[in-house]
């Protein structure tokens, strides 16, 4: 959908699908979140120095994504500040997930950080317990900064307790409240 580093012209609206964001480097990449459809790719470039993109963005699943002028966009921030207020409370939600990210990363256990992720998945991506997960192992792996066995092990032994049921890529949250224990103490 974009590319790190690339001329950013367009503000995008996901409007269909799940896009992954991740930044990378010659030797790595990091998954820093998943968007599900009604989220905008590309606001850290509305940064009137910046003209780049500062991560990538790829759909996981066929998805519609509407481009919207950069410029336009901007003019409409300068003009409505209901409209600014709005994208405010964006930058600000993704300013917010972001630093729990960051936390998740550098505090928490491989236990703790794939709670979080199936949590995050269910309540604020799919807004359901139960989902289809497009994803791979491998790719759930990055996103939890984990080794894909390490994620296999660990979904293994969720369901083997009883947290959760998988069928093939549908996931299904059995004990939200045990898995919220699990996440916070890491």
């Amino acid at each position: 959908i974009c590319k790190q580093g690339s001329f950013a012209s367009h503000i995008m609206y996901i409007c269909k699908g799940l896009v992954k964001i991740y930044m990378e480097n010659e030797y790595d990449s990091l998954v820093l979140k998943i968007l599900p459809e009604n989220k905008m790719i590309g606001l850290s470039s509305l940064y009137e120095s910046n003209t780049v993109f500062q991560y990538s963005a790829q759909a996981y699943r066929d998805s519609v994504v509407n481009l919207i002028d950069i410029n336009i966009f901007r003019k409409l921030i300068r003009q409505n500040a209901e409209f600014a207020s709005e994208v405010i409370n964006i930058l600000c939600e993704n300013a917010i997930q972001t630093y729990g990210r960051f936390f998740c990363f550098t505090k928490k256990q491989s236990f703790g950080r794939m709670a979080d992720i199936l949590l995050c998945l269910s309540c604020r991506i799919f807004n359901q317990d139960e989902f289809e997960l497009d994803l791979s192992r491998k790719e759930l792996a990055d996103l939890s900064g984990l080794s894909a066995e390490r994620t296999i092990r660990i979904l293994k032994k969720f369901k083997d307790d009883k947290l959760i049921e998988i069928n093939n890529k549908t996931f299904k949250i059995l004990e939200r409240e045990k898995l919220q224990e699990i996440s916070n103490h890491g």
